[in-house]
């Protein structure tokens, strides 16, 4: 069976053709047979997931019009599902299990979705390899000594082996494109507020946001359109609907396109210069006009991005104390303070522990002027960077990454190479702005190379339909040999 179309299986299942339990099933098999040597998934919920294909098949009649009937997903596990175990994976939380769903889980499931289980991430989505999970590292499928990228690594990866259609992820500063690009799948990460955040365990709450990675652009936004919308209990959430797309339509022509040729300078991998060249000149032969943009504090995104984001994080984790869920060190503590330290020291790895300290530092006394409050103000003007951008231009392309998949433990011991891994997507979280990464070529040792295509606030189905136009107008249909 072909797991690489959410919408043929949806279609095959609302028919009759197949059953959601033969669906499942088959997903099920395919993870059993291919993820030892990936590890994309932490947790595969196959009774609770055959059980509610049963449960589907039962009421097929009447849910025939539920947009992902039958479909299996798979959530990153910082996403809360009750009953089923949610680490984020830390080992702070390695035996937490959430007494209720987030709103994008409460709403998969009205949809008709699946959910085959929970995936491998980065620690707290706090890394951009999936080497910084408490319970291993996730591979390529392309390659198995290569990372597939971070956070959202084992969602990337689950999609791109063909274990499912569709996987959610969350994109802090481009842990759901960035993971898409290095595994040759679609990762969208949606205007800030447009997705409930309600339910995801937070990493830093002004950046973080939940989006869809899938095989292609349609299925993307098929799930984007059952997980949008206003949600009343998170106070960050849009009074917006869903960017409804129509499908089949869409063209590049008359589109404006941006490139902002100064930051794609040195430290950009020639084999990837080359793919988002070519795919700058798809895009021109099928109609668009390409422009230059500038962006100009687009070069301070990186530092202000790792001020912000793990100052946040220092107030986020403040909750892991052992005292009232999670973890807690056993062994004898004389003092409520040395049972805290021994806690969050056994209980948080290697890069949470930096970037508490990092954050901590910068919400210091003495300090929070000069780090803190001096990024948010830079953040300002990289929003207005791109507000001035989007006058001139409809959308802005770029390299997702610099790099293609790089290799296991080839980044590990210098973490300012491996932040600068996220340095084209870090912006658009930055500035709350969408933007999608979908595949545009592939180096010659066999890696696939992302194209990061970002609109204007609100501009989802804006994003959407340029990126469907390039899909059409340039086919990626290799896949991993597994």
């Amino acid at each position: 069976m072909d797991l690489g179309n959410a919408r043929a299986i949806r279609e095959a299942v609302a028919a009759g053709r197949v059953s959601a339990v033969e669906v499942c099933r088959a997903a099920l098999d395919r993870i059993e047979r291919t993820d030892g040597g990936i590890h994309a998934f932490h947790t595969v919920a196959g009774e609770e997931a055959m059980a509610r294909a049963a449960e589907l098949d039962g009421r097929r009649s009447d849910l025939s019009s539920l947009p992902l009937l039958g479909v299996p997903i798979a959530l990153k596990d910082n996403i809360c599902t009750r009953g089923v175990r949610t680490t984020a994976g830390s080992r702070i939380l390695r035996d937490y299990v959430p007494p209720y769903d987030a709103t994008v889980v409460e709403r998969l499931n009205a949809a008709g979705a699946v959910i085959v289980g929970k995936t491998n991430c980065d620690e707290f989505a706090m890394g951009s390899s999936t080497e910084n999970s408490a319970y291993g590292v996730t591979r390529n499928p392309w390659a198995s000594d290569r990372v597939p990228g971070g956070s959202s690594g084992g969602s990337a990866a689950a999609v791109a082996a063909r274990q499912v259609p569709l996987a959610l992820g969350s994109d802090t500063g481009g842990s759901i494109r960035q993971p898409a690009a290095m595994c040759g799948v679609v990762g969208m990460k949606p205007t800030y507020g447009l997705v409930s955040r309600y339910g995801l365990i937070a990493f830093a709450s002004s950046l973080d946001q939940i989006g869809p990675i899938a095989t292609n652009v349609a299925d993307a936004a098929l799930a984007l359109n059952v997980i949008a919308g206003h949600d009343r209990r998170d106070a960050t959430s849009l009074p917006a609907p869903a960017p409804e797309r129509a499908p089949g339509n869409e063209s590049l022509r008359g589109v404006r396109i941006g490139v902002p040729r100064s930051l794609l300078g040195d430290g950009v991998d020639a084999d990837v210069m080359t793919a988002f060249d070519a795919a700058v000149a798809v895009m021109r032969e099928n109609g668009a006009e390409i422009a230059d943009v500038a962006l100009p504090h687009s070069t301070h995104a990186i530092p202000v991005y790792y001020l912000v984001a793990t100052a946040e994080a220092s107030s986020n984790l403040a909750r892991y104390d052992g005292v009232r869920y999670g973890f807690r060190a056993q062994d004898a503590a004389e003092t409520l303070g040395e049972m805290y330290d021994r806690t969050r020291d056994l209980g948080f790895g290697p890069e949470v522990k930096r970037r508490i300290m990092l954050g901590t530092y910068v919400l210091s006394a003495g300090y929070k002027d000069a780090y803190y409050l001096k990024a948010q103000q830079v953040r300002t003007l990289i929003r207005r960077d791109y507000d001035a951008a989007f006058a001139r231009v409809d959308l802005i392309a770029m390299p997702t990454s610099p790099i293609a998949a790089f290799k296991l433990g080839e980044r590990t011991a210098d973490p300012v190479q491996m932040y600068l891994a996220d340095v084209f997507t870090v912006g658009a979280n930055l500035a709350g702005v969408p933007s999608i990464s979908l595949p545009c070529g592939m180096t010659p040792g066999r890696l696939p190379v992302g194209l990061q295509l970002t609109g204007p606030r609100l501009g989802d189905a804006a994003v959407l339909r340029a990126a469907a136009a390039f899909e059409r107008a340039a086919p990626f249909t290799d896949a991993p040999a597994l």
